[in-house]
């Protein structure tokens, strides 16, 4: 399985951002042991924090719960990716994104994107 996350860049705070994770495998079976999709981030000079996931195949959202007024997690089956709505930004959303795959089989996320950056300048 493969992400690519995008959709970072530089914002101002009180602005709204989509980020979006495309997810492709080599092959269906693969695609079909993917269980959900998350979002972690990680700001300079912290751990990583998870934000966000969805399952992959009946969409249900969980976020980490300090996070959930302003980040809205979709996906969009079709075209095989997540999307990341954030609200609102503040500067402390500054870090990279990652999006990653949890398989089926695994507690853990498995697969990652290589991440977005998302600056917010206040």
């Amino acid at each position: 399985v493969q992400l690519q996350a995008s959709g970072g860049g530089l914002v101002q705070a009180g602005d709204s951002l989509r980020l979006s994770c495309a997810v492709s495998g080599r092959t269906s079976s693969a695609m079909s042991s993917i269980h959900e999709v998350g979002w972690i981030r990680q700001a300079p000079g912290k751990e990583r924090e998870f934000v966000a996931s969805i399952t992959w195949f009946d969409g249900v959202p969980s976020y980490e719960e300090s996070l959930k007024d302003r980040f809205t997690i979709s996906r969009d089956n079709a075209k095989a990716t997540v999307y990341l709505q954030i609200y609102r930004l503040k500067a402390e959303d500054t870090a990279v994104y990652y999006c990653a795959v949890r398989p089926r089989d695994r507690p853990d996320y498995r697969y990652w994107g290589q991440g977005t950056l998302v600056t917010v300048s206040s």
